[in-house]
């Protein structure tokens, strides 16, 4: 089975996507209740309607969810398995230079570059976050909880702002900016001596970040990184406009908030969406609207009241927008390193690596060291020719989501109830939530 463009549309992604970035634009001056996934930290308050809701609500699930079907889904989803791209994970140089033969049942994308994976990993977590639903046991949506706004407005990086969120914020300038701490010892394998940066992090290695997510792998962990530094540069940029010489810090604040979301929903819809689904079938939606997904909060047409707090539905949560996990490569060039040095080549994950070993040698998160930072050009185009593509979206997964690490310890960011393949976890989601088959959705 493999998805092309019409597939993917027909789920709704397009349209979950484009009603996400108007409740953005409506919410650009506001404050939705978040949550901080910090060690001893309590959860936030929720809006208790802030759920799920389903787009086809008449279709039978593709299995009732039982015991039996649990089981079968996990075992399909396994390594070794019929998903399973079955990648050579002996070396991750060659994994890039010679794909047909490491990768044979894994094929490049020669239309998108490997962070567009990333952007969009980060994306859903910007709108998505379901923590409680158990993965043995039948799941309502309309009964769990998105701890995320389903606007894109990045509250995963704001969290529920300066006063709630104070811990993510640095004022030590008069203005309000995130926080970012540097490397040390960076400089020493970095092109030009360049310091370099990480999310700020607690004396335990822990991220403080408004989603705890955002530190499961070092790509991601520095995509992050970037928003947060993209708001402070904004801000500085702000300052030097005499027009704003009297405002405040809070009303700089505000001004560059804004700036960054604009910014940030403008590469979703101008950049994001036309390579995922084809600019077509995007003008289409935005022409004539949405077919599918009607953005209801409450199945009862308040529509005054939904247009503002859209509820996802969860074929779009559990299975339409999983296909981004298809374009994960099994390993990346993270940097280049210092002048004259090697780059830094790696796994994204590799469960053989000892959890407690500050400096692994894949990419996992949680983890501070001179080496772990990312250079983008090997992941956008930045028109030198260094940028790499990501995998073709198709039924197969990178072998190395097949067993996510957690066999010998916890690893930030990654689920620790023993299933490790990231197949095999979505298919059981898929069940439990009683998803209706992608025929019968195409149909």
């Amino acid at each position: 089975m493999s998805f092309d463009h019409k597939t993917v549309t027909s789920l709704g992604m397009a349209g979950a996507l484009c009603c996400s970035i108007l409740a953005g634009v409506a919410e650009a001056q506001s404050s939705g209740p978040n949550n901080l996934h910090l060690p001893g930290m309590r959860d936030r308050h929720q809006a208790p309607d802030n759920t799920f809701i389903r787009m086809f609500p008449d279709l039978p699930p593709f299995a009732r969810p039982s015991d039996e079907a649990r089981d079968l889904a996990k075992k399909l989803g396994e390594k070794g398995g019929l998903i399973d791209a079955m990648d050579n994970l002996t070396d991750p140089v060659r994994s890039i230079t010679n794909p047909g033969e490491f990768s044979p049942n894994n094929p490049d994308n020669p239309n998108m570059t490997a962070g567009v994976t990333f952007f969009g990993q980060f994306l859903d977590h910007d709108i998505t976050l379901d923590p409680r639903s158990p993965l043995l046991e039948r799941s309502d949506p309309r009964r769990t909880t998105n701890f995320r706004t389903a606007a894109f407005d990045l509250d995963s990086v704001y969290g529920d702002g300066p006063d709630s969120s104070p811990e993510l914020y640095d004022t030590s300038s008069g203005d309000i900016k995130l926080r970012v701490e540097a490397i040390p010892g960076s400089e020493l394998v970095s092109r030009k001596g360049a310091v370099r940066f990480d999310l700020p992090r607690d004396a335990g290695n822990n991220a403080i970040l408004g989603d705890s997510r955002n530190d499961e792998h070092v790509v991601l962990a520095q995509f992050h990184l970037a928003m947060l530094r993209f708001h402070n540069a904004v801000v500085d940029h702000l300052r030097t406009d005499s027009a704003n010489a009297g405002k405040s810090a809070d009303q700089i604040f505000k001004m560059a908030q804004r700036q960054v979301r604009w910014h940030y929903q403008w590469i979703i819809v101008h950049e994001f969406l036309p390579l995922t689904i084809g600019q077509a079938h995007l003008d289409n939606i935005l022409q004539k609207g949405l077919r599918f997904y009607r953005v209801d909060d409450d199945m009862s047409n308040r529509r005054d009241r939904s247009a503002r707090n859209p509820q996802l539905p969860i074929e779009f949560s559990v299975a339409a927008y999983r296909f981004g996990h298809s374009q994960i490569r099994p390993s990346y060039r993270l940097n280049f390193g210092p002048d004259g040095g090697q780059p830094v080549f790696a796994f994204l994950f590799d469960d053989t690596q000892d959890p407690n070993d500050p400096d692994p040698i894949d990419l996992r998160g949680g983890k501070r060291a001179a080496r772990r930072f990312v250079d983008w050009q090997t992941f956008f185009n930045f028109g030198d020719g260094n940028f790499r593509p990501n995998k073709k979206i198709d039924s197969k997964l990178s072998s190395v989501v097949m067993l996510l690490p957690g066999s010998r310890g916890p690893a930030p960011g990654l689920p620790s109830d023993g299933v490790q393949s990231l197949a095999s976890r979505n298919l059981m989601r898929y069940v439990n939530f009683g998803i209706p088959s992608g025929q019968a959705i195409a149909r």
